[in-house]
């Protein structure tokens, strides 16, 4: 199986095998999964300062903020898969 790469903005890229979500960062309970993130030491910001459009969850736990729009990403990762449910 080979090992997909999800352009998440500013170069970085993310394996799209570990990838369990792909969400927007402004409800509370996402702010709250950023917060313990970074108590935990999982956060990666991959925002280069910018704002936060998009908060993936990752399946060994580690939270990545990205400064792409969440929809953005999400059709990056349907493109490499080569199907989308639009």
């Amino acid at each position: 199986m080979s090992n997909k790469l999800i352009d998440i903005g500013f170069g970085n890229s993310v394996s799209a095998n570990t990838l369990v979500g792909i969400v927007n960062p402004e409800s509370a309970p996402i702010k709250k999964i950023i917060h313990e993130a970074r108590d935990r030491g999982m956060l990666i910001d991959a925002t280069y300062g910018r704002q936060t459009r998009a908060v993936i969850i990752t399946a060994n736990d580690h939270v990545i903020l990205s400064a792409v729009q969440s929809k953005t990403v999400s059709h990056r990762l349907c493109v490499k898969n080569e199907e989308c449910l639009d």
